[in-house]
């Protein structure tokens, strides 16, 4: 039976709902630990109070929420979570809807749920690419040649992503310093900064991520890119990448013995908006 929940607007008080939703459709990968009470909060009270989040509130439950965030150039839509047991029966379409309300160009990252490509394909965007989340021993990788890795300050990646990219970081600074042991580095080449990159633990505690990189408009993506993923791991023997697959750096990984552990396809309104060789994404924001 279908029924309709109200939508409006998400408010701090509804991220305990709105983990429990994440979390009930992200299980634990086997053998691997869940993620620790709280890991979310920052992440999603950022969403709440800078993107435009709503939430589908039936009868004072909250069954599902979505949340886009402006970038400078795009809208995109960084998270959209219906409970179960409430599925198919539209509550996802009119949430994308409501946090999109008629601003353009558009973009999203697709689950591999086929329920979710159909959906931001009736919102007007179209399937891109795939992005591949690769996790594997940076010691496999070799070390570039010519190519400096020098810790730096969240201010200045954000300053360069933001530069380089054409993209709004005012607001991300703050989140960014709450993520779990993140280090900011600035790639260089002959004293030219080349690349900038944010290098964090997993939110589970199981090796390293990189959150997020970008090489600088006319440089050469694949050794910058390489000595981000060498660099990010900190002598750990596991870092995980979300690498598009048009990337340069996805045959270097995967030669190198890296494993795909999921995917995701990455849409848009239209051609262009973003330039999958030339950085390493967070599908939240892009």
């Amino acid at each position: 039976m279908t029924v309709e929940a109200r939508l409006r607007a998400a408010t701090l008080d509804d991220v305990p709902a709105m983990d429990a939703l994440v979390r009930a459709a992200n299980p634990p990968p086997t053998r691997e630990p869940p993620l620790p009470e709280g890991a979310l909060d920052a992440y999603l009270r950022y969403l709440v109070q800078y993107g435009t989040a709503a939430v589908a509130d039936l009868d004072g439950e909250v069954i599902g929420f979505g949340v886009t965030m402006f970038t400078g150039r795009t809208t995109h839509l960084a998270d959209l979570f219906v409970a179960a047991e409430y599925q198919g029966q539209g509550h996802g379409g009119r949430l994308v809807t409501a946090v999109f309300g008629d601003r353009w160009p558009r973009t999203t990252f697709a689950s591999e749920d086929p329920r979710a490509l159909p959906l931001y394909v009736r919102a007007g965007m179209s399937p891109l690419w795939p992005t591949f989340y690769i996790s594997g021993d940076p010691a496999a990788l070799a070390t570039p040649e010519g190519i400096d890795v020098e810790r730096s300050s969240v201010e200045d990646v954000a300053r360069l992503d933001a530069e380089w990219g054409a993209v709004d970081r005012s607001t991300a600074v703050e989140f960014w310093r709450t993520l779990p042991d993140v280090r900011p580095y600035v790639v260089s080449r002959a004293g030219r900064p080349v690349a900038a990159f944010l290098g964090r633990l997993r939110l589970n505690g199981v090796g390293r991520v990189i959150d997020r990189a970008r090489v600088a408009p006319g440089e050469h993506p694949t050794l910058p890119l390489l000595a981000s993923v060498r660099q990010a791991a900190e002598g750990d023997r596991l870092i995980t990448v979300a690498v598009p697959g048009p990337s340069p750096l996805l045959p270097v990984l995967l030669g190198a013995g890296f494993r795909i552990r999921d995917r995701d396809t990455f849409m848009a309104s239209e051609p262009g908006l973003v330039d999958p060789g030339s950085e390493i994404p967070n599908n939240g924001f892009p």
